[in-house]
């Protein structure tokens, strides 16, 4: 399996970036699929997922600014970003049950 992240970037704060993640190597379709963050010095966060099922689960630190959603036919998972804050600056991996991405790089500049 292989995860693709990509859309990661410089932005200022208020801003707004689309996270993509593109799968291979199996069907996505019955899986489950998120993301986390990890920012310089911290731990690994969840950050949001969605569910094969049709839930879909978001961090409080994100609620009502970031919007996942997938594309099964397309086997990928998108993190729609919006109002950014500089705390919101860390690598951003996608993960499907057992496999990461490598990351994508978001700053946030205040």
């Amino acid at each position: 399996v292989q995860l693709v992240e990509s859309g990661g970037g410089l932005v200022q704060a208020g801003g707004s970036l689309r996270l993509s993640c593109v799968g291979s190597g199996r069907t996505f379709t019955y899986a489950d699929m998120g993301w986390f963050r990890q920012a310089p010095g911290k731990e690994r966060e969840f950050v949001a997922r969605s569910l094969w099922i049709g839930s879909i689960y978001y961090a409080e630190s994100v609620k009502g600014r970031f919007t996942v959603s997938r594309d099964n036919a397309k086997s990928t998972v998108y993190l729609q970003m919006n109002s950014l804050k500089p705390e919101d600056t860390a690598v951003y991996y996608c993960n499907v049950e057992n496999d990461w991405g490598q990351g994508t790089q978001v700053t946030v500049s205040s």
